[in-house]
């Protein structure tokens, strides 16, 4: 199976590709990573927020009929 290109920002806990606009992304804000395996999203979004000085929450659970990881941006 294919990743295709993953950029350093990128998100692939599962396999897909997952782009986030991670400069948009303001004090505040949330984003829902669709996935199965959250530890791992969770693992990719603390690499990739740490390497920005960001701090984050998250949650795992389901957003419409989607099981995946909430992420917040909180500092």
């Amino acid at each position: 199976m294919s990743r295709g290109v993953l950029r350093t920002y990128d998100l692939c806990p599962d396999g897909v590709r997952i782009v986030v606009e991670w400069s948009a992304m303001a004090v505040g804000t949330s984003i829902f990573v669709p996935c199965i395996n959250t530890a791992k999203a969770i693992a990719e979004a603390k690499t990739i927020t740490a390497g920005k000085g960001w701090d984050i929450e998250v949650q795992v659970g389901v957003v419409g009929d989607k099981w995946g990881v909430c992420i917040w941006r909180v500092l």
